[in-house]
């Protein structure tokens, strides 16, 4: 129970609250075992036919109770569901901020869907840990002392044989059905992990279902999946049924156990008739407080493979540690090469071979530099040790003459930007996603990086112009308005060193060119990386480096490597042949 001690422990802000939330509870059930027991005296007591006054203080004490219980169950729910409410914003700003150094190298390892069930269906689970569990177990062992200690008023025989029932019900009950719970623990929380992947997949690969006319097989794996969670949540409601009536069961032998023993006492003078009715009914109410322990039970196993499915994201180590947080240069030295990599070598965790192995490469202030080379050849790999996303295997990568490893990653990031191959937006208004760059540029710099990006007519023209909504990753959006909207981000980013991974993947040659040209000339000043498996434009280069199976085969510019006649000039070839013309000068 590791996992779910260490979410226990971020109770600790909360524990003034909890403690009056358990107070409040304790007080909730002392109402109700005050109302039974007031009312049983009123009712045993009227039977004797005694005057109006001898009553008075049983009937205020219907009144009180039956008042008192009600305000404090809405008072114990006030105050435990805003600790819920609170802990459960902890939990995802604990789980988000946690999750921040992991990603991407770590999560990329997950299924989109595993991921938002974590972040949502588990961290939501585990906020019933202090409703379900918690709470209702310190309210079951105030209310059960506080019962045991007014019956030990009476007799101690009494309150024995009361705590015996008490604790032995709370004890064998939830005990059981934690019993019965452990074979299938995780079980639900799988059934249902299952389920939001199936409905994951189906929705976003819908298009490409109903052309292969797959969808009915889909349907019947999401059906399987919804089936399969059904019966687990059946199996867990069954397993509660079993508790409650166990607790109905423990009740039962309870009061059954106090009439056994009060019955002879009222013949011996130590009770009366009406205090034999009174503490029948109070210990009756009194399992009030056991209720809740059965559910508990059988949901804490569900909490706890929650726990482990939430740490075992969060306790993977991070693929890179961020730099200290010193006197940074506030732009790379003008006097070193803006990037230098030194033998860099690179393996992804669990691949057979290196991605990148012997890599040596300078850049200096203002250069243009092209990784041009075949699919696979690790030029991707390249682009995301530049932006810390992994670290090298080996060798060395150094920003300004410091290395990349010491450089705090909030400022690295900020100095060199990125233009992913696969532009990500969010669902919003196209001045949310472009103030993602800078959240806190003023309209006119909103302007004029999309004016330079090419952006700002199409903003115009749109009905709703920068509150436009975009829609789920900007799917309301060309393939064209979505780039220049990611360039537009990166220009309001304004880093001095740009890196741009595959910026013109899927055009033709003719637009292939145009775009190349124009992101030469929006970057113009700038320290320039572009990689690139497509050769359009590359005699603007100041120098095209050629990547094969992570290793530097060539280096020069355009006219060298055609001259050299090697992959380069194989590579360009190939182009030629497929698309029936050269794209360049």
């Amino acid at each position: 129970m590791r996992a779910l001690g260490r979410i226990l422990a971020l109770l600790g802000p909360f524990r003034w609250r909890i403690g009056l939330a358990v107070v409040l509870g304790a007080l909730t059930v002392g109402g109700g075992v005050g109302l039974m027991g007031t009312a049983a005296f009123l009712i045993a007591a009227a039977a004797l036919q005694p005057s109006i006054a001898e009553l008075q203080v049983a009937i205020v004490g219907v009144r009180f109770f039956g008042i008192t219980r009600g305000v404090f169950r809405y008072l114990e729910r006030l105050v435990a569901h805003r600790v819920t409410l609170d802990l459960l914003g902890r939990l995802r700003r604990w789980f988000i901020e946690a999750l921040e150094p992991l990603a991407p190298a770590r999560t990329v390892e997950l299924a989109s869907a595993d991921l938002h069930r974590r972040v949502v269906g588990d961290v939501e689970s585990l906020q019933e840990l202090f409703v379900r569990a918690v709470a209702p177990s310190v309210v079951a062992v105030v209310v059960g002392a506080a019962v045991a200690w007014l019956l030990g008023g009476l007799d101690r025989g009494l309150a024995m044989a009361f705590a015996v029932a008490f604790a032995g019900t709370a004890v064998v009950v939830t005990g059981g059905v934690s019993v019965l719970a452990a074979p299938r623990r995780g079980e639900l929380v799988a059934a249902r992990q299952a389920l939001t992947s199936a409905v994951a997949d189906a929705l976003q690969g819908m298009p490409e279902l109903l052309a292969f006319g797959r969808e009915g097989v889909v349907a019947d794996r999401v059906r399987r999946c919804s089936e399969a969670a059904e019966r687990a949540r059946s199996r867990a409601a069954r397993r509660e049924a079993l508790g409650d009536a166990g607790v109905v069961a423990g009740t039962h032998a309870a009061v059954w156990l106090v009439l056994v023993l009060a019955i002879p006492m009222i013949g011996e003078g130590t009770i009366t008739g009406v205090h034999l009715a009174v503490v029948c009914l109070v210990v009756m109410a009194a399992f009030e407080a056991v209720q809740p322990l059965p559910a508990a039970a059988s949901s804490l196993g569900e909490q706890h493979a929650a726990a482990e499915r939430v740490l075992a994201v969060l306790d993977a180590p991070a693929a890179v540690v961020d730099g200290a947080a010193g006197e940074m240069a506030s732009e790379p030295d003008p006097s070193r090469p803006v990037l230098e990599l030194r033998d860099v070598a690179f393996a992804h965790p669990g691949g057979s071979g290196h991605a990148l192995d012997g890599v040596d490469l300078t850049v200096e202030h203002g250069a243009r530099v092209a990784i041009v080379g075949p699919s696979g050849a690790g030029k991707s790999t390249l682009a995301h040790l530049l932006l810390r996303f992994w670290d090298p295997s080996s060798g060395e990568i150094a920003l300004g003459g410091r290395p990349l490893r010491s450089w705090p990653l909030e400022r690295l990031r900020s100095v060199v930007g990125l233009l992913p191959q696969r532009v990500d937006l969010f669902t919003g208004s196209i001045r949310d996603n472009l103030l993602l760059a800078a959240p806190r540029a003023t309209g006119e710099q909103l302007d004029a990086a999309a004016d330079r990006a090419g952006l700002l007519e199409t903003v115009r023209a749109l009905p709703d112009g920068w509150e436009t909504w975009i829609g789920e990753q900007g799917m309301r959006l060309s393939g064209g308005q979505r780039q220049r909207l990611a360039i537009a981000r990166l220009v309001l980013r304004d880093p001095r060193v740009v890196v741009l991974d595959e910026p013109s993947a899927g055009l033709d040659p003719a637009t292939e060119r145009r775009v190349v040209e124009s992101l030469l000339g929006l970057f113009a000043g700038r320290a320039l990386v572009v990689i690139t498996h497509r050769l359009a434009a590359m005699e603007l280069f100041d120098e095209i480096v050629v990547l094969d199976r992570g290793r530097i085969i060539e280096r020069g510019s355009h006219h060298e490597l055609l001259a050299g006649r090697g992959l380069y000039a194989r590579l360009l070839r190939a182009e030629v042949s497929v698309w029936g013309r050269p794209h360049h000068s």
